[in-house]
């Protein structure tokens, strides 16, 4: 989870959505899946691959994705 520019960004557990909250009401003003990142070469034994990771870069304004398992990070822009 991070808190970048007054918003909330979350990883929803056992899913590859990334949720965007509004603090102040508690909705959801966005959402995003992430399950296309991998390719099946990626995760060659075939055990679950979980995204479970978001990490802001507030120098470079992007966001760092993986999860357990994954033999890679991806860095993307979420607005």
């Amino acid at each position: 989870m991070e808190y970048v520019d007054g918003f909330i960004y979350a990883n929803v557990y056992q899913s590859y959505r990334i949720i965007k909250i509004d603090p102040e009401s508690g909705k959801v003003k966005g959402s995003m899946t992430v399950n296309n990142l991998l390719t099946p070469e990626d995760n060659p034994t075939g055990r679950v691959a979980e995204f479970n990771g978001i990490a802001y870069d507030s120098s470079s304004k992007t966001f760092y994705i993986t999860g357990k398992r994954w033999p890679k990070m991806f860095q993307m822009q979420l607005n």
